[in-house]
């Protein structure tokens, strides 16, 4: 699965570096110097990280492939991917990455099938977005009292919702 971590902006000086707009929560790690980034569309990547640095609470990245203002213009709007396969483990059991969480099949304490995790959002609180068997979204928040089991090898979690969470909107 391919995850975004950034889309390149405008470019910025005359050497090539592009402003980017950071999409992971994990920027040194992603835009570390001689990181590869896969990019939508494929066609304007890979790019490597020659150089990264902050100005004015924006982030600047210089690519080796890029070598002045107009190669970086042409980067404009391009989408910066990893491959989730590439990013570790957190190292806390009771802490997920989303991709560690969406495609996992939701089940009742009692066994009864929920659906699959579709998305997880990030707001006040993070809520899982569960599709049933028809395509109907049950929204779940991601706490330790409805989502007490998470069994990611097994493909599966289980949530234990209070009466009627399941049935609103429907």
């Amino acid at each position: 699965m391919r995850l975004v971590v950034g889309r390149i902006g405008r470019a910025h000086g005359i050497r090539g570096d592009v402003a980017v707009d950071v999409r992971t929560d994990e920027p040194r790690e992603r835009f570390a110097v001689g990181a590869k980034l896969l990019t939508d569309p494929a066609g304007a990547g890979p790019l490597t990280v020659a150089s990264v640095r902050t100005h004015s609470g924006r982030l600047l990245v210089r690519f080796t492939s890029v070598a002045d203002r107009t190669a970086a213009e042409e980067l404009r709007g391009v989408t910066l991917l990893v491959d989730s396969a590439d990013i570790a483990p957190l190292d806390d059991p009771d802490e997920f990455h989303d991709h560690e969480l969406i495609g996992l099949r939701a089940v009742t304490a009692a066994g009864a099938e929920v659906g699959v995790v579709d998305d997880v959002l990030h707001s006040a609180q993070d809520v899982l977005v569960i599709k049933d068997a028809q395509g109907a979204e049950v929204l779940i928040p991601f706490v330790r009292a409805l989502v007490p089991e998470i069994d990611a090898a097994a493909g599966r979690l289980v949530v234990d919702p209070p009466p009627g969470l399941l049935e609103l909107g429907r």
